[in-house]
C-alpha cells in the first residue's frame, strides 16, 4: 500500500466483539469488589449477633422508600440491557442512545432517593455499632453507584459520537457488567438489610 493510501486509512476504534482484554478487567474488579461487600455484611451480621440492644435501631428499616428504589435500580439494569442488546448489537443508534439515556436518568434518581431515606433515619452513623454499619454498607453501595453512573455518562457520550456499531461495542458491555454487578449487589444489601430483620 502506497504512504498516501496509509496516510488516508481510518484505524478502528475498540475490540471487536465483545471479550476484549477490558472484559477480563472487569470480571477482576468485580470480584474484588465482590470480596469487599461480602466482608462489610459479614461484619454486619456478626456486630448483629453480638448487639444487646435493638438491631435495627427502632425495628427494621420502612420500605417506603427502600422498595421502590430498588425497582429503580433493577429498571435501569433493563434499560441498559436494552440499549447494548437491541442497540448496539442490532446497530439501532435511537435505541442505544434511548437506553443509555433512561439507565442514566434512573441511577440518577436511585441515587437521589438513596440520599433522601438517608435523611429520613433517626439515627446516624454516630449512632453505635448498627447506625455505622447501615451507613458504611449503604454508603459504600452508593459509592459504587456513582461511580457507575460516571461510566455510563461516559458511554452515553460515546455513543453519541458514533464509536459503537454492531462489530465494535467492547466498552458498553464492560460498562453493563459492572452497573448489573452493582444492581445485584444492592438486591443483596436491600434482602441483608430490610428483609432479614423481619423474619424475627
Amino acid at each position: 500500500m502506497s504512504e498516501l493510501g496509509l496516510r488516508n486509512r481510518v484505524l478502528p476504534i475498540g475490540s471487536f466483539g465483545r471479550k476484549s482484554s477490558g472484559w477480563y478487567g472487569v470480571w477482576t474488579l468485580v470480584l474484588t469488589e465482590a470480596t469487599l461487600f461480602a466482608y462489610l455484611l459479614f461484619s454486619y451480621f456478626y456486630l448483629a449477633s453480638q448487639a444487646n440492644g435493638d438491631w435495627p435501631i427502632g425495628g427494621p428499616p420502612s420500605l417506603k422508600l427502600a422498595a421502590p428504589n430498588t425497582l429503580v435500580l433493577l429498571l435501569s439494569s433493563a434499560a441498559l440491557i436494552w440499549a447494548e442488546r437491541s442497540g448496539a448489537r442490532q446497530g439501532k443508534r435511537w435505541q442505544l442512545l434511548s437506553g443509555l439515556a433512561l439507565s442514566l436518568v434512573l441511577g440518577v434518581v436511585f441515587v437521589l432517593v438513596q440520599l433522601r431515606e438517608w435523611q429520613t433515619k433517626s439515627f446516624s452513623i454516630h449512632s453505635g455499632t448498627y447506625g455505622s454499619s447501615y451507613f458504611i454498607v449503604t454508603g459504600f453501595h452508593l459509592a459504587h453507584v456513582i461511580v457507575g453512573l460516571m461510566l455510563l455518562l461516559a458511554l452515553f457520550i460515546w455513543a453519541l459520537n458514533g464509536m459503537f456499531d454492531r462489530q465494535r461495542h467492547a466498552p458498553l458491555t464492560i460498562g453493563a457488567i459492572y452497573w448489573h454487578f452493582v444492581d445485584v449487589v444492592w438486591l443483596i444489601v436491600f434482602t441483608a438489610l430490610y428483609l432479614v430483620p423481619r423474619l424475627k
